[in-house]
């Protein structure tokens, strides 16, 4: 049989009061941080779950940030293609009033003055720039894609340009900009000036100015077709952000219980460690007896 000496005893006892003072440290800093575990080592498979979690939501927070980019140029595209339908509806306006054979020339004049600032309003549509970018020369967003010379003549239109496309969810890209060659080109200004110079023209006549009409037509429906694809990606676009923000709650919910600690057992676990330690004090006090050094 093994001998018990006292000091084997005060050892055994300061071994498992320090057991019992790591516990109450545990239970203590949980209720602290309200965390479960507060290094990796405490809990290895918390942690790395955790890690995931956490990787989890930095992507879906990211694709947030990329929707709401996008969200951007669609907003502002959205508003340059509603005026810019307006824009020729007026001038499609004008020219069924021009094609009236009872207009005089001044009126004429005054009608040719409206068209020529229409036009310049959709050029500058056409240069929209938002947060230093335009919109409406693809991935180009550096260069205006309508310029002009020294005498206010265009001399370049968006042609073949590059679409902007942005990851708003994992592996899945959304344009966010129109195809503005369609809309913005050489054919619709061409068109305009034409309609202009028929105006102060021989060719003021019913006719010629249905021809204008003809071709504001075909300009109005194709802005209207462009508005329409963008439109169909917006409504992608709003169900995409909702499933974002469902995978965030979700996976927020879920990286909660995996981490947050359960107050009410933490409390019942410090309480009940508490009072074994203090048990365990009391023990302590009654086993070491006093030896005869001691007298």
């Amino acid at each position: 049989m093994m001998r018990v000496t006292q000091n084997m005893l005060s050892n055994n006892m300061l071994k498992n009061l320090m057991n019992s003072q790591t516990k109450l440290d545990k239970y203590m800093e949980q209720l602290y941080t309200g965390k479960k575990i507060s290094r990796p080592s405490d809990d290895p498979v918390i942690a790395i779950k955790g890690m995931n979690y956490r990787t989890q939501v930095a992507e879906v927070e990211q694709f947030k940030r990329n929707t709401g980019e996008v969200r951007n140029w669609m907003d502002h595209s959205e508003s340059a293609l509603n005026e810019s339908i307006q824009a020729l509806q007026r001038i499609r306006e004008l020219a069924v009033q021009a094609s009236n054979s009872t207009y005089s020339d001044e009126e004429l004049l005054s009608i040719k003055g409206e068209v020529e600032q229409l036009k310049s309003h959709l050029i500058e549509l056409g240069n929209t720039k938002v947060s230093g970018k335009y919109i409406f020369n693809g991935s180009n967003t550096k260069e205006k894609p309508i310029e002009l010379d020294d005498d206010g003549n265009i001399v370049s239109f968006p042609e073949e340009t590059t679409p902007v496309l942005i990851e708003v969810y994992d592996s899945i890209t959304v344009q966010a900009n129109i195809t503005p060659e369609k809309i913005f080109n050489e054919d619709l200004f061409n068109d305009i000036d034409l309609f202009i110079e028929r105006l102060n023209g021989d060719e003021t006549t019913g006719d010629h100015l249905n021809m204008s009409i003809e071709d504001l037509d075909e300009a109005i429906d194709e802005f209207i077709n462009v508005r329409a694809d963008l439109g169909a990606r917006m409504n992608r676009l709003e169900l995409i952000e909702k499933r974002l923000d469902d995978q965030k709650v979700i996976t927020t919910q879920i990286m909660s219980e995996n981490e947050d600690v359960h107050f009410e057992e933490a409390i019942t676990n410090l309480i009940t460690q508490e009072s074994l330690h203090r048990a365990a004090l009391a023990t302590g006090s009654r086993i070491i007896q006093p030896t005869l050094m001691d007298f």
